[in-house]
């Protein structure tokens, strides 16, 4: 039996089987498509002695049909039932459906969505996966070369029978989903939500070692991802490699056609640089914060070389993601740790998903995606921002963006175009202690360490002051006081980033006129939870 909308591969399907003596059974216009090819087929009309009827609606739905399909063969009472009824037994079910999916997303109207849910297609499906053991149902026009392979060797083995089963009731599952979601909108006003994940696989333990936990994969996702990712060494991955990977790639996916690396720990980009060479990124990365480091994963936009590489000698890491390895620098990471966990990761495009989901105990969060950085670039200060600054104040942003909130990120240019993480504020309760009791003091004990390995001649206060003078620091939301712009000025920074829009911001303005800052409002926040 073939009926089906999607004709792709249907000809060379029922050319193969007809070769292996079946014999073909179909309908409308699938039964033309073969006709016209040449291809024997019987008409369903002369199987039930109907003819297809009300526009096509009703041509399948026939005992001659689902009887022929249903029957159980090693049960007697079914074989006697056919015989008596001249009910002939259908092997093989080669079936997909009208394209209702397909003719929503185009926008059709509410009377065309109607026509397109198919009634007889569904019913044949499921009447074939039901006695799988007997019956071979085939969905995807994928399948037809394996399956006419697996016939010319013998019969339709049970394992190959039950994998068809199972895409069948899945591809049933989908399409009555999908007009649950359409009619649920159309004719009942209100909004459902489904959503499909595939693969799962028991991780070791969850977020703590007391929790289980699973991963699944969304079908169909082709923009770069953890979940796409292919290991090539070390433990499984744990729950919480999963969270942290994502925002590793994240945050490194704004520079993945320059040559860059972001460290993460506890979802936070403790570290972040771009580099003339991946040594450089990766070194001015580690330099961010190496206590945090330990322990960490790193994400670089590149394929590590061995000088890159020897600089990770001594240091623990948990997990590395490259777009790809050499195989002497594979080794070399093989290596260093039978744990390691390393990640092969395509940094191309891909089609990027719309939404992102959060399930809170009982319900669902559903929101676009954050994209961009800022809306407008509106210097709000009589101190200007200098046009050179605004790369790095847009690296900043970017960093800060995937910093637990509240959140600030100090940056700076510490080569002609090439930037740093200095220190990050991230996932405290105000955005006071952000800066004063982590990002700022962070950015001191930082230049401290530099001051120390440079020598410079000069005081090692004059050192910090000259460096954070020219750092840009970015804040995720406005700043509700003025307080965050005294002490932001208290260290020597300059240059600030906010999204603005506080009742306040006219009493922060003038705080930072007072204090020679410079300030610019984005009109976008990017609160990070």
């Amino acid at each position: 039996m073939i009926s089906v909308s999607d004709k792709d591969g249907v000809i060379e399907l029922a050319s193969g089987l007809t070769r292996l003596g079946f014999e073909i059974i179909s309908t409308g216009g699938t039964y033309s498509v073969l006709k016209k090819a040449g291809i024997k087929v019987i008409d369903v009309s002369d199987v039930t002695g109907f003819p297809e009827m009300m526009d096509g609606r009703v041509k399948t739905l026939h005992p001659k049909i689902h009887g022929g399909i249903l029957a159980l063969r090693d049960k007697t009472s079914h074989v006697e039932d056919a015989k008596r009824n001249q009910i002939e037994f259908i092997d093989i079910v080669a079936v997909n459906l009208y394209p209702f999916e397909k003719t929503v997303a185009e926008g059709a109207s509410l009377e065309a969505a109607i026509e397109n849910i198919d009634i007889g297609g569904p019913a044949l499906v499921r009447a074939a996966a039901k006695n799988y053991r007997h019956v071979a149902v085939i969905t995807d026009p994928l399948d037809y070369p394996d399956i006419l392979e697996e016939l010319k060797t013998g019969e339709i083995s049970p394992g190959t029978k039950k994998r068809l089963a199972v895409k069948a009731f899945r591809r049933i599952a989908d399409y009555d989903c999908a007009i649950d979601t359409y009619l649920s909108r159309a004719l009942g006003n209100e909004d459902i939500l489904h959503l499909k994940f595939v693969e799962g696989q028991t991780l070791r333990y969850g977020e703590n070692w007391h929790q289980s936990a699973k991963f699944y994969k969304e079908p169909g996702v082709t923009e770069p991802t953890i979940a796409n990712a292919r290991q090539l060494h070390g433990k499984a991955l744990s729950y919480n490699n999963y969270v942290d990977a994502e925002s590793a790639l994240n945050v490194v996916l704004g520079y993945k056609d320059k040559i860059a690396v972001s460290i993460v720990k506890h979802s936070n980009p403790c570290g972040l640089a771009t580099g003339n060479t991946l040594l450089e990124a990766l070194s001015r990365a580690w330099d961010g914060d190496p206590v945090s480091s330990f322990g960490s994963i790193v994400c670089m936009t590149q394929k590590p070389d061995l000088e890159a590489l020897e600089f990770l000698k001594g240091k623990f890491v948990e997990l590395i993601i490259a777009p790809g390895y050499d195989e002497e620098e594979l080794l070399f990471l093989k290596n260093k740790s039978k744990d390691l966990r390393i990640l092969e990761l395509s940094m191309g495009d891909g089609e990027p998903l719309e939404n992102t989901y959060r399930y809170v105990v009982g319900g669902m969060l559903v929101q676009s995606r954050n994209r961009g950085l800022y809306e407008k670039w509106d210097v709000v200060t009589r101190y200007p921002f200098p046009d050179e600054k605004k790369e790095l104040a847009e690296f900043a942003m970017n960093a800060c963006k995937y910093t637990k909130s509240n959140a600030v990120v100090i940056a700076r240019e510490y080569e002609k175009g090439v930037y740093q993480i200095l220190a990050m504020g991230a996932g405290q309760p105000n955005r006071v202690d952000s800066i004063r009791k982590l990002a700022a003091t962070k950015a001191r004990e930082n230049i401290k360490i530099l001051y120390d390995r440079e020598k410079p001649d000069m005081s090692e206060e004059d050192f910090v002051k000259n460096i954070m003078s020219e750092c840009v620091l970015a804040s995720d939301a406005f700043f509700p006081f003025d307080d965050s712009i005294i002490h932001s000025a208290e260290n020597h920074i300059r240059y600030i980033v906010s999204p603005g829009g506080s009742i306040r911001d006219k009493e922060v303005i003038e705080t930072a006129n007072r204090l020679g800052v410079s300030l610019v409002f984005t009109g976008m926040r990017h609160f990070y939870h």
